[in-house]
């Protein structure tokens, strides 16, 4: 793996590992990687990136997903009126052909992923 690809994933790594919006298994699975491409070769962090993907595949949130979050749960912990903007604000994007969440941890997911295949932006 080439110093550029391995910069390009741990600066996503950064945001993932330190996000609030990460779940603990997503931060642990950044810092994981993080130590191994710090502590080995390149075959250590080919097996890291490896790891890292399959713990990232299936975690970023779709645009369905956050827009559902907006019509319901998101308005007990935000409230109606918050509520309501961020579901037309999802609607919008939605409708501009984003597929993903756009908090900091999923863009950096999703960036990293598409890197290598594993999902469309």
């Amino acid at each position: 793996m080439d110093k550029e690809l391995i910069d390009y994933i741990a600066e996503r790594v950064e945001v993932l590992s330190t996000s609030g919006a990460s779940t603990q298994v997503t931060k642990d699975a950044a810092l994981a990687w993080r130590d191994a491409v710090e502590a080995g070769g390149e075959a250590a962090a080919d097996a890291a990136t490896e790891r890292l993907l399959d713990i990232l595949e299936g975690r970023p949130t779709t645009i369905d997903g956050v827009i559902a979050f907006a019509e319901g749960l998101a308005k007990e912990l935000f409230g109606e009126e918050a509520a309501a903007q961020m579901l037309a604000t999802q609607q919008q994007r939605k409708a501009e052909g984003a597929k993903w969440c756009d908090c900091d941890a999923c863009t950096a997911a999703t960036e990293i992923l598409a890197r290598f295949g594993r999902v469309e932006l």
